[in-house]
């Protein structure tokens, strides 16, 4: 709900807190959480899982170039790509963890009065290590399953609490609206730079986003690959691009449309200046303004709680694959060993207040990750044409699609 308050405060093109700029806040919240992140998170995790599970390769990003770097994906070009695909995912989650850290303790604050200090904030980091390295501990279709449903139940709890108790029907309108404006200026949203006036807007929203999700790819791909055998690519598509996307418009409609219902059409402008000011407590500001407000406030803090362990565990799973040459189950003491390393850099950085430091580190990586995203998609096609061309042949009885066939497997 800080997202589209602080769009309606201050918005890409026109004046701020006026009918416009609520419309648009909204339109612009939904082009940057909707298809294009799920896009980039698609684009990575087909092709590892293609790769893996078609083609028995290792669950490394190096195997996605198999078909256009060969044997040299085992070399130091396919080494350099796996150790900037460890390095993002531990900048990433270190900085998440310290950010998230800061809000449950805006929560507590909100809830029990504790002081925002840094001795909360590491007995919350202390508490959050201790969780999701459990959770990944115990493997992926216990602990980590369990709790990631949980998750996404406690969402739709909250989620159908807010629009039972909150202005249900502008949520829908805003929701029907704002869909229908993202769709019809997608294209005139995604190539916008203003390259004649000075925009620091645009970077500082949509291309920090688009950055931030890409240094977020390496890790978010592997995970989606990894839970995706035996799907078709039709399945994954939807599962991965549509499914989200969809539910994410929902969320943001919900949660932005409820803000931007009590700033513009309740007056409630100072609730949009808090929001900007302080991102970490604007969400408990928000729901005081509910009924039931003490169920709404502790319901969001256990969810902030299960959303960053659910993320942090499966990082620490997917760095253990990544550090243990693809294997699908990494070791428990590779997985503690991250699960530390993670915990650890967050405590330094809260420590040092220097996580925008590390955040704009990671964003960095995401500028070579976005080429090698690209070699990824012409891998991906290479591939596909390849067992479609050999998949034609067959059908047609043709000796030498098959000879190729056998010489193409056994190379892989």
């Amino acid at each position: 709900m800080a997202e589209p308050l602080s769009h309606y405060i201050t918005p890409p093109f026109g004046s701020g807190k006026t009918a416009e700029a609520a419309a648009t806040a909204l339109q612009y919240t939904f082009f940057h959480w909707g298809l294009h992140p799920w896009a980039i998170y698609t684009v990575v995790g087909l092709s590892l899982a293609y790769f893996q599970f078609r083609k028995n390769l290792p669950a490394l990003i190096s195997s996605a170039f198999y078909p256009l770097l060969g044997h040299r994906i085992y070399g130091p070009l396919g080494k350099t790509i796996d150790i900037l695909a460890v390095f993002a995912t531990v900048f990433g989650i270190a900085t998440s963890l310290g950010l998230g850290t800061l809000q449950i303790a805006g929560g507590m604050k909100s809830m029990f009065g504790l002081a925002n200090t840094t001795s909360v904030q590491l007995v919350i980091i202390a508490v959050l290590t201790a969780m999701y390295m459990i959770s990944a501990a115990t493997g992926l279709t216990r602990g980590i399953k369990l709790l990631s449903n949980l998750n996404i139940m406690l969402a739709f709890l909250l989620m159908g609490l807010l629009i039972a108790l909150g202005p249900t029907a502008h949520i829908f309108k805003a929701l029907i609206s704002s869909v229908g404006s993202y769709l019809n200026n997608i294209l005139s949203m995604s190539l916008r730079l203003e390259p004649f006036r000075e925009d620091t807007w645009i970077a500082g929203w949509t291309l920090f986003y688009w950055a931030w999700w890409i240094a977020w790819a390496p890790f978010v791909g592997t995970f989606i690959a990894r839970i995706s055998r035996g799907r078709t690519i039709r399945e994954f598509i939807i599962g991965v691009l549509v499914v989200p996307a969809l539910g994410t418009f929902l969320w943001f409609s919900a949660f932005g449309g409820s803000a931007l219902y009590l700033a513009h059409n309740q007056g409630r402008i100072a609730l949009a200046e808090q929001a900007v000011q302080d991102v970490t407590s604007a969400l408990f500001e928000f729901l005081q303004y509910f009924p039931f407000s003490p169920v709404l406030v502790t319901l969001s803090v256990v969810l902030i709680i299960t959303f960053f362990v659910t993320s942090a565990d499966s990082a620490t799973f997917v760095l253990g694959m990544f550090t243990t040459g693809g294997n699908l189950n990494p070791d428990n003491r590779i997985k503690c060993t991250w699960g530390i390393i993670q915990a650890a850099t967050a405590v330094v950085l809260l420590l040092s207040d220097s996580l925008t430091t590390l955040q704009t580190v990671s964003i960095a990586a995401a500028f070579p990750f976005s080429v090698i995203m690209v070699a990824m998609c012409a891998a991906l096609v290479r591939g596909l044409k390849t067992d479609a061309a050999v998949a034609l042949a067959r059908a047609f009885g043709s000796k030498r699609s098959d000879d190729y066939a056998k010489h193409s497997d056994s190379a892989v």
